[in-house]
Parts: structure tokens; C-alpha cells; sequence
């Protein structure tokens, strides 16, 4: 999977292989040695490639990191599981289980302590992690509407600011369970959260 790096750069295509090969390399480094060891040189030993290929897609750690971390947080797919109830559970259920990895564990916690310093790495998890990732809450809700579980949006500025809210409640109660609290969000505790962000959800949208 190509990193969506800013920069357009010329020379030889990229290789699928190699970005997939350096993001997994660069993962790794980060769960052996931590954020402060972690070098390009040394990510590039583990992928097999020269250390000018890490340059020409990304112009530096962060944005390397940042990377390797989106790349985990895309796998998340919002099942179609009949209910919206049964689709937050399946959705919040794979976030969980992602968190649950020591890979990405590692790596968010590293950048998300590293961007409280560095604004553009915090402006780059928000377009590459954050933004991504609030699809799956649009998709949420215009299934949820079809169904005639929730009324259509009639205001598409409220709508993207609930929208923003809910992926704000899911991601920060998740997080907090499962990295701050150190506990487990199984399938007991996500129908529990599920329901609570439902009772909000109902109302918020009857406020659009």
C-alpha cells in the first residue's frame, strides 16, 4: 500500500512491495526500540532497501511513522450486520482488536505523545489517520437512514459536526479502554458502550 506522502516526486514507480515491506519494518522498529531509537537507517535495514528509498517517499520520521500507523487503521470495515446497533458493535469490535496489537499500540501512543510538540504531526494524523477514518461514521449513519433507523440530515453542516462528534466519543472512549485504563473492550462492554452512544446519537440527530 503507497503512503500518501504530500510531496510529488519523480524517478521510478513505486513498489506496493517495498512501501508495505518498509511500513511493517517501520512498525517493528518502533515496538523493539521506541520513538527516540527508532532511525530510517535502521527501518531501512529491516525492509532490504536503501535508505534513499525511504526519502524519496517520505521527508522523515514522522511522517514514516504516521504512515505505518494509517495503514493499520484502514482495515477497518463497518459490517453490514442488519442493525445499527449490531454495526457499531462489529466496527468498534475491529477497532478494538487493532489497538490490541502491540504494533499499532506502540506506534499511536508514539505519535500521538511526539504531535503534542510537533503541530504539523498532529496536522498530518488528523488527514491521514482521523479524517480517513470518519468515513466509516458517514457510512454509519446513511445505512442507519435507509434503514429508517435515523431520519435523513437535513442540514449537512449540522450533520458533519455530529459526525465529527460521534467519531470523537468512539475513538476517544475506545482509546481510553484500551490503552489509558488498560482493560479490555470485549463484546460485553462494546454492547454497553454501544448502546449509551445510541441514546446520544437519537438525540443529537433530532436536533438536526
Amino acid at each position: 500500500m503507497q503512503s500518501r506522502t504530500s510531496a510529488s516526486r519523480t524517478g521510478r514507480p513505486r513498489s506496493a512491495a517495498a512501501d508495505a515491506a518498509i511500513l511493517e519494518a517501520t512498525r517493528a522498529a518502533l515496538v523493539e526500540l521506541g520513538w527516540s531509537k527508532l532511525t530510517l537507517g535502521d527501518v531501512a535495514t529491516r525492509a532490504g532497501v536503501a535508505k534513499t528509498t525511504l526519502y524519496r517517499r517520505w521527508a522523515g520520521k514522522n511522517e514514516l511513522v504516521v504512515d505505518a500507523v494509517a495503514v493499520l487503521f484502514d482495515e477497518l470495515e463497518l459490517p453490514d450486520r442488519g442493525s445499527l446497533a449490531a454495526d457499531i458493535e462489529g466496527v468498534v469490535l475491529q477497532f478494538a482488536a487493532i489497538l490490541d496489537r502491540p504494533e499499532a499500540k506502540t506506534a499511536l501512543m508514539a505519535v500521538v505523545a511526539e504531535s503534542t510538540r510537533d503541530e504539523p504531526l498532529r496536522d498530518r494524523i488528523r488527514t491521514s489517520i482521523v479524517d480517513r477514518q470518519k468515513r466509516l461514521v458517514l457510512e454509519g449513519r446513511a445505512r442507519a437512514s435507509a434503514r429508517g433507523e435515523l431520519p435523513p440530515e437535513s442540514d449537512p453542516a449540522a450533520a458533519a459536526r455530529t459526525a465529527d462528534l460521534i467519531f470523537d466519543v468512539v475513538a476517544g472512549a475506545v482509546v481510553h479502554r484500551t490503552l489509558v485504563s488498560a482493560e479490555p473492550a470485549d463484546e460485553e462492554w462494546v454492547r454497553s458502550f454501544t448502546r449509551v452512544l445510541l441514546l446520544g446519537l437519537k438525540g443529537a440527530t433530532g436536533q438536526n
